[in-house]
This record gives structure tokens, sequence and C-alpha cells, in this order.
């Protein structure tokens, strides 16, 4: 720590002396008005490539995209570069000047050339929102190079170090394997993606081995730039059997959860029972597959919501795959008439009106049956064939049905509605009288009593 404020006191002192000398006013002068100018001169550009940019695709778009985020480096070091030559025509010194110019070419190169490396890869947010950060630390590294201030940070932060056992451990060398790995992860996701998207080119290969070879292939690269980067930067690879340790542990503990949906995703690949583009029906959630990742499936539904189901449920529960092996589906309307009607005289109707559709098959040939006598009516069901389950099922019912409907309201055929028969036992009582009860009580006793008083003789009468 006390190297670091060294370090950084005798920085701020070269930095101070150099505001101190009055040589160096005509520069920073210069320098702020060449920033001010090419700060208007970029917003002017900016919106005239942004109209431009509404009306491009393709490689236009990203040669547009590129000019956007070079304009403004570029337009300073042209006005610095021509002030470069104003002052010195006039004698003047220009070594703030001569160093600032290689810092914003260094800048609009590294903008270039991130913003190129970003479009390589496929669509991620991640990478977009890094691009700003990567370039603000490559540009940091290079103006401490050109400013000669790149070996002593690089010598500070190995002197920043601890030791371990036998390890040495410094600042520098971690920033160093955080680097290599970065880098090696990112020329593994980009041979990743070269793969799928020539596997996407071959025919005849389902979307199924598209996505595992998708997904072996990138778990493979990126299993490879890890222990690559780690021997680069010097850890020795048998000391990973402590963290294989480790991982077994944490697995056992509390990631066996992750590892399951991990291996589950390998399992529904390689057995190619659930693809993209499978119609499915996972507990209450049914859908059409989206995407098949490493933790989870995508199955968006027909109101266009997605759902995220875990790989693991669909290998421990049961799954209705509509379009595993043939893509016929039957589509079955339930309809009831009254018992007063002739149910084959419905039955000939329905069967004339299942190909209200114009997706009902004819081979295999609609059929209609009686199913139940209800406690309603008598219920009937008309069964149909599609082929296309994709684009749902509710439009062939409808379809069906209001043809059912019109068909019956011509024959004057009636659609019961439900109903049920209330017998009632007894009645509640009014307010302030006597229960039904009490009062039946009450009644069996005055016939009991008054069965006594007639069974029981009359007192016999004194003569006089």
């Amino acid at each position: 720590m006390q190297e670091l404020l060294a370090w950084l006191q005798e920085r701020s002192q070269q930095v101070i002396a150099a505001l101190q000398n009055p040589e160096y006013w005509w520069q920073f002068l210069v320098l702020c008005a060449a920033v001010a100018l090419s700060a208007l001169v970029n917003s002017r550009l900016q919106s005239v490539l942004e109209q431009n940019n509404t009306r491009s695709t393709g490689l236009r778009h990203i040669a547009v995209r590129a000019a956007q985020r070079i304009v403004w480096p570029l337009t300073a070091l042209v006005f610095i570069l021509i002030a470069i030559g104003i002052l010195e025509n006039y004698g003047l010194p220009t070594a703030i000047l001569n160093l600032v110019s290689p810092i914003l070419a260094a800048l609009a190169l590294i903008r270039l050339c991130v913003y190129i490396l970003r479009k390589s890869f496929a669509s991620n947010p991640i990478m977009r929102s890094s691009e700003n950060a990567l370039v603000l630390l490559v540009w940091s590294v290079v103006i401490m190079h050109l400013l000669g201030w790149l070996p002593g940070v690089l010598s500070l932060l190995d002197n920043m170090a601890l030791t371990v056992g036998e390890t040495r451990i410094s600042v520098l060398s971690t920033v160093q394997l955080l680097f290599i790995v970065a880098l090696a992860f990112i020329l593994a996701v980009w041979i990743a993606d070269l793969i799928n998207r020539q596997v996407a080119r071959v025919p005849g290969i389902t979307p199924s081995m598209q996505v595992g070879v998708s997904k072996l292939s990138r778990f493979l690269l990126l299993t490879l730039a890890f222990l690559l980067a780690l021997n680069a930067v010097g850890i020795n690879l048998s000391s990973l059997a402590i963290f294989g340790g480790a991982l077994g542990v944490g697995l056992g503990f509390g990631l066996q959860s992750i590892a399951s949906n991990f291996i589950s995703g390998f399992i529904l690949v390689l057995d190619r029972s659930i693809k993209p583009g499978d119609i499915i029906t996972v507990g209450t959630k049914f859908g059409w597959v989206q995407e098949l990742n490493a933790r989870y499936i995508v199955v968006r539904n027909r109101e266009g919501v997605d759902t995220l189901i875990p790989n693991e449920n669909l290998i421990t529960s049961q799954v209705i795959n509509w379009s595993y092996a043939d893509p016929n589906v039957r589509v079955t309307v339930p309809v009831q008439i009254s018992y007063d009607n002739d149910p084959e005289e419905a039955m000939a109707l329905m069967l004339e009106c299942a190909f209200a559709s114009s997706r009902v098959l004819e081979d295999p040939p609609p059929t209609v049956r009686l199913t139940e006598f209800a406690d309603s009516g008598i219920a009937l069901e008309v069964r149909v064939w599609i082929n296309d389950p994709n684009n749902g099922f509710t439009p062939v019912r409808s379809d069906i049905n209001v043809a059912i409907w019109r068909a019956f309201k011509k024959a004057n055929i009636t659609i019961p509605y439900p109903q049920q028969d209330v017998y009632i036992k007894s009645m509640p009582d009014r307010p302030g009288t006597m229960p039904a009860s009490d009062k039946a009580k009450a009644s069996v006793a005055a016939d009991i009593a008054s069965q006594t008083d007639a069974a029981e003789p009359a007192p016999p009468t004194s003569e006089r």
C-alpha cells in the first residue's frame, strides 16, 4: 500500500508541475478548443448518421454503427493535428499535443476493433453492455504505455502479493489469469458459434442434432479454454484435484439440481424425444418448444407467453409430445341433444358438419359416437383428424361447433342445458312459531292423553 501511495504521489507531482509550466498553457488551451469543436462536429455528424441508419440494413448498418463510434476521436485528432502544425509554425512547444494524438488514434482503433469483435458473435446482451467497459479498459492500458507508466504499474501490482503454502499469488498474476481466461473464453465462444452456423447450413441435420452439436462443442471448448488458461498462467493442473473434491461436495449438498438439469439437457438432445418446434404438454403447460438450453427449455403457448421448464422435469415427469412420431392429431367435439330428439339423425348431421374446417383430414375419416346417456341429455361426440397441431385446436372446434349449431337449429334438434330436480323434504319454520318437531311431539302427547281419558271409567254418581 505504501508503494502505491508513493507512486500516486509521484505522478500527481508530475501533473502539477506540468500545469504550472507556462509552456504547456497554450497546449492545454488548444486541446480544450479541439475537444469542444470536435464535440460540436460529432453531434452534427451523429444526427446525420442516425438518419441514414434508419434505412440501412446488413453491412451498411454495421458500417454506419462503426462510423458512429469513431467520429469523435477522429474529429478531435484532425483538429489537434492542425493545431500542432500551427504551433510548430510559430515555434511553440507541442509535447502534450504530440502525446494526445496517438491516444485519440488508439481510442478510435480500439472502439472499431471491439465493435467488430462484438458483431462477430451472436446477439448477446452481455456483450453489448460490456462493450464500453472493454474499450475503457484497453484504452487505459494504452494510455499508461504511452505515458511510460505501464512498467511501474505492473511492478507495483506484482509486489502486492501473498504466499499460500508454496504458491505466491500476486495481483498481477490474478489479473493475468482473468485476462487469459476471458480471452480464451471469447475465442471458444466464437469458435462454437462458427461451428453452429456451419452445422445449420448442412442439409439433412435435424434441429435436435443441431442443438446437440451446439451444446457439446460449447461445453468442450469452454472446458479446454479454462484448462489452457490455467496452464498458461503457470497453475499446476494436478492441484485441481482439491477443486474437484470441493465441487463434488457442492454437487452433493446444493448443486445437484443444477447438475441434474444440465445432464438432463444432454439426455433430451441425444434421445431426440423433444426438439425445437415440437408441440408438448407438461402438466398444465401446453405450447411449442422454442429453445433447448443447458438448464431449461422454452415453451411458448398460444398467448405468446414463454414458460421456462427445467430439463429435469421433462425426464422425471410425464410429457405429452403431440408431434413426436406422427403429426396427425385427433380432435374431439362433444355435443349433447335432448332425449326427445333422434340421436341417429343428429349423428348424421354432425358427420356432415365435420368438414366445416378446411384443416380436417379425409383420411383418417371423421366419425361420430354416442358416448353416454347423461343426466341432461344424450352425449354425442364427433372425432376428426388434423395434421397441423401447431396451428391450434380451438379454431377447428369452433368451426365444427358453429356448423353443428346451424344444422341442429334447422332440423329442430334441441341442445339441452344442465338441469336438476330438487325435492324438499321439510320447510323451515317461521320466526316466533313452535318448531315442527315440537309440534309433532305435542300432537302425539295430546293423542295419548285423549286415549287415556277415554279408557278410564267415569266416576260413579252418588244416590240421593
